[in-house]
């Protein structure tokens, strides 16, 4: 797992990489949270997945953890770049619902 991030004047960017699972899905949440309340002031979070080899449903529910603690600052949150595979995973959980694509 791997967690990069680039901010600009119009979005904050985190690049997730490696796998997103059960393994990796702690140390990720504990990266993303401290991450996302150090740039809280931004207009926008994307989450670029391009860099995702693997992703199950616990990286579903890490990505609708950090979405419900935007949503409380009405910061709103898109996701960019996921793989083929990771993008059905997306799609069957219906996370494209509440963070569009980017």
């Amino acid at each position: 797992m791997e967690i990069k991030y680039r901010k600009t004047k119009d979005a904050f960017t985190v690049y997730v990489g490696g796998e997103l699972d059960e393994y990796s899905a702690s140390k990720a949440k504990d990266i993303l949270d401290k991450l996302l309340i150090d740039n809280i002031n931004t207009s926008k979070v994307v989450f670029d997945l391009s860099g995702l080899s693997f992703m199950d449903s616990t990286g579903i529910g890490l990505l609708i953890g950090r979405y419900k603690k935007l949503r409380q600052f009405n910061v709103p949150s898109y996701i960019a770049g996921a793989s083929v595979s990771t993008e059905k995973v997306i799609e069957l959980a219906g996370l494209y619902n509440i963070m569009p694509k980017y």
